[in-house]
């Protein structure tokens, strides 16, 4: 047995629960913050069977697609406390997946 922990942009989590419900997978669903724009993310967890993990996968690479995006940084200018907000462009979505072997597995 597996264990797919899939690490996904909060705009593709709902559909790629739905997705992964439709194809009869559990998932449990725990919302978390990134640490680079400090946005919104969701942590899935998913428990297969092994020969099933690329499916999974493939699911998950379906979904969260990456794409680009306008947030603004805002650096400080000079020596005061002066903050101009800059606009950038960064990229968000897709997904950071980890698979991990599981010892044991019990649903009470």
């Amino acid at each position: 047995m597996k264990l797919v922990i899939a690490i996904v942009h909060d705009e593709d989590s709902h559909k790629l629960v739905d997705k992964l419900t439709k194809e009869n997978f559990g998932v449990t669903k725990l919302a978390s913050t990134g640490g680079f724009l400090k946005s919104g993310n969701t942590t899935l967890l998913v428990g297969v069977e092994k020969e099933k993990t690329g499916k999974v996968i493939e699911i998950i690479r379906e979904v969260c697609k990456v794409r680009k995006e306008i947030t603004t940084a805002a650096p400080m200018i000079g020596e005061s406390s002066n903050y101009i907000p800059i606009p950038i462009e960064v990229v968000v979505g897709g997904a950071t997946i980890f698979v991990v072997d599981i010892e044991r597995f019990e649903k009470v």
